[in-house]
């Protein structure tokens, strides 16, 4: 599978920093664009910073039940982007996200989203199968089908490369990044979900995240 684009390099290099100010601060930045806003508090001029975050959403769910963003609203997450007949990375991926949710299920503050990209196949009762053969019950991992536009259309806002193409395995190309979101819905980290190790630094970044709402 190929990464490509320039929001991947972009990712990388957040990816770099994001492991560094781990290591130091024992705090994950907030990835994505940033841009200053200027507000009057008290007659004087103050800056704040706004940064990216994950717009609104609505999707089925494995159990034809709309999800929005409320349903995260008072969890971390961890999405990605995959669909049930992937003959390449997506078992990979899936392999490794049930290690992340084996460890943190029953965790009301964390949840999963993985958005499938084959808007066509992937209805919520083929999801539910999915899901059911993966070993997930429940509402922590939510499996999200919708139509073409609302599920290409915010691939972008978590930084993810996806789209139909006949050539590659199975007719879609897309990344294997796991986005770590917080309850603000900004991006605190991207990971590659067919490298173990990454999956390992992402099970240690959520715990970092999960002590900053303990504070």
């Amino acid at each position: 599978m190929k990464i490509k684009y320039i929001p991947v390099i972009a990712v990388t290099l957040l990816i770099i920093s994001a492991c560094q100010s781990t290591n130091s601060t024992e705090t994950l930045p907030i990835l994505g664009s940033r841009e200053p806003v200027e507000k009057e508090v008290d007659g004087e001029i103050d800056t704040d910073t706004l940064y990216h975050s994950i717009p609104e959403f609505s999707f089925l769910n494995q159990d034809s039940t709309i999800i929005t963003g409320e349903t995260f609203a008072n969890s971390i997450y961890v999405a990605d982007f995959f669909f049930t007949s992937c003959p390449s990375i997506c078992p990979i991926m899936h392999r490794n996200m049930l290690k992340v949710y084996e460890k943190y299920k029953g965790n009301q503050e964390v949840m999963f989203l993985s958005h499938s990209i084959d808007t066509k196949y992937d209805t919520p009762s083929v999801l539910k199968d999915y899901a059911e053969k993966l070993g997930v019950s429940g509402q922590q991992w939510q499996f999200a089908s919708g139509t073409r536009e609302s599920i290409y259309g915010i691939s972008p806002s978590y930084m993810v490369f996806a789209e139909e193409n006949e050539a590659a395995p199975g007719g879609f190309e897309h990344q294997g990044w796991f986005l770590l979101i917080d309850k603000d819905k900004h991006i605190r980290g991207a990971y590659n979900g067919t490298e173990e190790a990454e999956v390992e630094q992402l099970m240690s970044d959520m715990d970092i995240l999960l002590k900053e709402y303990e504070k």
